[in-house]
């Protein structure tokens, strides 16, 4: 049986991660740091195991929501480049 993910508070995620509260946001606002988890209606936190995913490879982590978004823009790019339903500047 495995353990429930625990749910960490904002100065654990800045104690483990040695970021500042501003920068936490701004790449969660980028995509590229784990969102929180609303637990009270005045509540948040970060899953453990993402935050610890985080720190094991900051650079290339990306959250799952935006890599599929990613991978549907590419998607749609190059059927528009196929059947040639785009502007000329859209690519450049």
């Amino acid at each position: 049986m495995t353990a429930p993910d625990r749910i960490i508070r904002i100065r654990t995620v800045i104690e483990r991660t040695s970021l500042s509260r501003s920068t936490i946001y701004r790449q969660m606002n980028k995509g590229t740091f784990p969102q929180q988890v609303r637990i009270s209606v005045m509540g948040a936190g970060w899953r453990e195991s993402e935050i610890n995913k985080w720190i094991e490879d900051p650079v290339h982590w990306r959250s799952t929501k935006i890599a599929e978004t990613s991978s549907k823009k590419i998607a749609n790019k190059e059927s528009k480049k196929e059947t040639g339903q785009f502007r000329s500047n859209e690519f450049d």
